[in-house]
């Protein structure tokens, strides 16, 4: 009688299954996050890109040449012209969306719409037609978003502005705040090099 010896055939141990699960589920918690974290990345890009555009829309409307229309009398100058910054927009939305995005209106006067030659989003001719994540402001001669946060920039009286954004992506009771600032000197308009950020992925 021949005995066949059965080489090839074992199977795997508890041990070894145990193992391969535990590495995959490592694998797989590791990928979520990243994920999630790629999502959230994503969302704040929005914010920084809208900041700087606001900040851009600041600094074109303080180097545009503005002069008042007056009707002259023989032998009169005229006032002449000067520099300055757009008055304060109302922060669009009114609310700071919790989790979901916002559709803004676009009729004449509402939303990104609003505001005249001389203040608001349409002096900053800045407009927002797409759906948004946050709420925009953008604010003459003080900070009202970033103010009190640790960090924040410094606005200085006088020929100044911050453009900012607010959030809420998780729905909680927590905000993030964007906030780019900018302040004249010399008769230029500079803006800080950075986007200042708190609690970004809130």
């Amino acid at each position: 009688m021949r005995a066949y010896k059965r080489y090839g055939k074992r199977g795997f141990t508890l041990v070894e299954l145990m193992i391969v699960i535990a590495i995959i589920g490592v694998l797989a918690a590791l990928a979520i996050y990243g994920v999630r974290r790629y999502l959230a990345s994503a969302k704040t890009s929005e914010a920084k890109n809208t900041v700087g555009a606001i900040a851009r829309g600041a600094k074109q409307s303080f180097e545009r040449e503005t002069a008042q229309s007056d009707l002259l009398a023989g032998g009169a100058s005229s006032t002449g012209a000067n520099h300055a910054l757009c008055g304060s927009a109302a922060a669009t939305p009114a609310a700071v969306p919790a989790g979901v995005k916002y559709q803004p209106k676009t009729g004449p006067g509402e939303d990104f719409d609003a505001g005249d030659a001389v203040s608001g989003w349409k002096c900053l001719r800045f407009s927002l037609t797409q759906a948004v994540y946050y709420q925009y402001n953008y604010t003459k001669g003080s900070a009202p978003f970033s103010a009190g946060l640790t960090g924040a920039p410094v606005v200085p009286a006088g020929e100044s502005f911050e453009a900012a954004a607010k959030g809420n992506l998780d729905g909680d009771v927590a905000f993030s705040v964007f906030a780019l600032v900018g302040a004249q000197e010399n008769g230029e308009m500079r803006v800080a090099t950075q986007v200042f950020i708190n609690d970004e992925y809130e």
